[in-house]
């Protein structure tokens, strides 16, 4: 049996649990209810559904309306243990609502041990539905299903991120292993990050070669090994393939590259995007790096053991592997938490993200066109027009249904015998007026908070983006809505203006979370703009031209630029990944994962590989530093130079020494910056241009660096002496340097900074 992921999310959404279960899941059902003392308090278990004496349990929150603490719920769940010794236990509660899913693996001889995975109220939960669709049975199984094959399969479920930690423990030692092979490299820390390079490199491969993109053949590179070793003997394959693959191959168009290459290589597409460019190591060592074939047929077996896929649908197998199971791989367990690194769920990431955003979002458009945010056609009508679109499907439950007339009776506040009359709120409400684990208090709170929500979005006295968030209202979906039922071209080009102009930035990025969250934000606002522009051209014909010139004009460009590109969500994504995404780690391992996500999300809206775009080159958008240390405007320079003058006379010749005239030294700098940023500029519009060649592209970028590089140098001169580093001693310097990895903000993101850094 399959279970349905639009069902499940709904009934997730719902806390519908006996249909999820039963329908779903093709449990069956099971009414016990079990009633469990812990510190004095009572807590009333329900179960949902049971499997072959598996029960399924639902736990409603404390007398405080939140989810029982974690210690409480371990000990929730031993008393259940008594009754049923295999069980599920969903416990409920929290404002907004919210589920942790509890279950404890035992195993004999072991200690038992406790695996829980949360949900909240907004959450897509695709995590959670992944781990469901082990639990689903089908008739044909019904006859030889026993316990022991549903607790197996809630093994799988819940066992902590199964697949993720099995490919990682695995992969730690086949990281390990590569790295043994590795030779040519004097610096070990060097070593380590290329093995790292090398891997990211490969994994992408996999996830395309799987698709048939290179040369057709899904197992491209270990065919291409086996060749190697067959035409050009032993240990050849990473110099005469993988070097002329990456650096020809991916990083030249087919018509640049050297005829043997090209017999050789296939029919590989054109891909760009900074990863298969010579990385720092090579430009250093590329002459001397060394890597066996055994390397490879080793990592190649490890490979081979997993399925890869770029869609987004749940995993259903242990042995599959996407791009988000990445992601987690390299938050959870290259980031160690001793060193203050913590994976951020997306949940998190989504809330955050939606509410700081989307109303940058509005208060720019604001800015350029007031009129459409004042009066009785303002963007707000829309709240009044249609109220309940904008409240969660969650607190709309059963408010529509009229109360029993026990219960409604409780309302009148008048009337002597208000406790007698409210004696019944204590019990749980039915499934048709209430969310799972509800009582009838907490159905008449919700109803109200909704009534009073409702009344003042139907009187039109939310007027502002912090009323959506003070409300939890659904913020995203008022912005797609103001784009598309935008009435002139003057809101819809202020709106373009300001998703073009933001950007998004995260200081500590790791391998993405919040990145990946803003792209989802951004993405719909982007489409929506798009087609409401095209409405605008089509309502206008052939006057918009003569009527609405530069809205014309721009709107005509904007489309056609999206035309040029044979996939129209490629060009939308990539856009995004290009205008309005930045993010630092001083980690260069969660760099080189972030941006490799990145391409992977790019890469799987390509169905067939001739509309395979070049992808962008982001190696400015994500960098690696450390954002705690450096310079973030030219003011803070001026501050440090002054303060070097007057620490004492030494200090002060040694910074005259340095410096020259303090003046002409930071007119310089800010006259660099100007250039870099030009530069960076200059980059930027290339990424999304059509027929851009190689060579130009390439060259734009070592100037971009190059100029970078010059201004860092000269920053990290004036930040030293902050820190006391003797500028005399060239050493001391660069140890300095290597161990604060300092990154100025000045000069890395001045583009960003002087729009307005997000």
């Amino acid at each position: 049996m399959s279970l349905n992921l639009a069902d499940a999310r709904r009934y997730l959404a719902a806390f519908e649990f006996k249909p999820l279960f039963i329908e779903g899941l093709g449990w069956n059902h099971h009414g016990a209810t079990l009633e469990i003392a812990v510190d004095g308090e009572s807590y009333t278990l329900s179960a949902v559904a049971e499997k072959c004496g598996m029960a399924a349990f639902v736990c409603g929150p404390g007398h405080n309306g939140r989810i029982p603490a974690y210690p409480v719920r371990r000990r929730i769940e031993r008393q259940v243990a008594r009754s049923a010794h295999e069980h599920l236990i969903i416990f409920t509660g929290g404002k907004p609502a919210a589920q942790v899913w509890q279950w404890v693996r035992r195993g004999h001889g072991k200690p038992a041990v406790c695996r829980e995975h949360p949900y909240h109220i907004g959450q897509p939960g695709d995590s959670l539905v992944q781990k469901l669709h082990a639990l689903a049975v089908s008739l044909e199984e019904e006859d030889c299903l026993t316990l022991p094959d549903v607790t197996g399969r809630a093994r799988k479920a819940f066992d902590i991120e199964r697949i993720t930690k099995r490919f990682y423990d695995r992969f730690k030692d086949e990281h390990a292993a590569f790295h043994k092979f590795l030779g040519g490299i004097p610096d070990k820390g060097l070593e380590r990050w290329y093995v790292s390079v090398m891997l990211n490199r490969l994994m992408f491969v996999y996830f395309i070669q799987k698709k048939g993109f290179l040369d057709g053949d899904r197992d491209y590179l270990k065919n291409k090994l086996t060749q190697c070793k067959k035409e050009l003997g032993k240990d050849r394959y990473y110099r005469n393939f993988l070097c002329p693959l990456f650096f020809e191959g991916f990083a030249k168009k087919g018509e640049e590259r050297s005829d043997k290459a090209g017999k050789f290589l296939g029919d590989v597409p054109y891909l760009n995007g900074g990863i298969f460019m010579p990385h720092q190591i090579e430009q250093l060592y590329g002459r001397t790096i060394e890597i066996p074939d055994r390397a490879f047929e080793r990592l190649f077996e490890f490979f081979d053991a997993y399925h890869w896929h770029l869609d987004e649908r749940p995993l259903k197998r242990d042995d599959e592997i996407n791009p988000d199971v990445l992601g987690y791989i390299f938050e959870k367990y290259i980031n160690q938490k001793q060193m203050g690194a913590y994976y951020t769920k997306e949940d998190i990431t989504e809330y955050i993200g939606k509410n700081t955003v989307i109303p940058s979002l509005f208060d720019t458009a604001r800015e350029k066109c007031k009129v459409a945010f004042e009066g009785e056609r303002s963007i707000w009508r829309l709240l009044s027009e249609d109220p309940d679109r904008y409240i969660y499907p969650a607190v709309r439950h059963g408010v529509k249904v009229p109360l029993p007339p026990d219960i409604a009776e409780g309302l009148d506040t008048r009337t002597p015998g208000l406790l007698e009359r409210r004696k019944g709120w204590n019990k749980p409400a039915p499934a048709e007026y209430a969310l799972p684990t509800e009582i009838w208090r907490e159905v008449l709170a919700r109803r109200t908070r909704h009534d009073e929500v409702r009344s003042r979005l139907a009187a039109g006295d939310v007027h502002s983006t912090n009323d959506l968030i003070t409300y939890n209202l659904d913020i995203r979906q008022f912005a797609q809505d103001v784009i598309e039922n935008a009435e002139g071209p003057e809101l819809l080009m202020a709106f373009w203006k300001a998703i073009e102009s933001v950007t998004v930035l995260d200081p500590t990025c790791g391998s993405g979370a919040f990145l990946f969250a803003a792209l989802n934000i951004l993405d719909p606002l982007y489409e929506a703009c798009l087609e409401r522009m095209r409405f605008f051209l089509e309502e206008w014909g052939e006057k918009g031209r003569k009527n609405h010139p530069n809205y014309h004009k721009l709107f005509t460009e904007t489309l056609k630029r999206m035309d040029e590109h044979p996939n129209y969500r490629y060009f939308i994504l990539k856009s995004v990944i290009v205008n309005n995404l930045y993010g630092v780690d001083i980690m260069e391992e969660a760099v080189e994962i972030c941006r490799l996500r990145l391409f992977l999300k790019l890469v799987a809206q390509i169905e067939r590989v001739e509309n395979l775009e070049p992808l962008p080159d982001i190696d400015f958008n994500i960098r690696s530093g450390n954002t705690l240390v450096g310079f973030a405007d030219l003011a803070e320079i001026r501050d440090a130079a002054e303060n070097e003058l007057k620490r004492n006379v030494e200090g002060a010749r040694q910074g005259l020494l340095l410096l020259g005239d303090k003046e002409d030294r930071l007119r310089k700098i800010e006259e660099e910056a100007e250039i870099a940023d030009r530069a960076f500029q200059k980059f930027h519009e290339m990424q999304t241009a059509q027929g851009m060649s190689p060579k130009d592209f390439s060259g734009a970028k070592e100037d971009l660096r190059a100029r970078l590089r010059k201004l860092t140098d000269e920053l990290d001169r004036f930040l030293a002496m902050e820190y006391d580093v003797d500028m005399r001693k060239i050493r001391a310097f660069e140890k300095w340097r290597k161990s604060h990895q300092p990154f100025h903000w000045f000069a890395e993101f001045y583009g960003i900074l002087k729009t307005g850094g997000f």
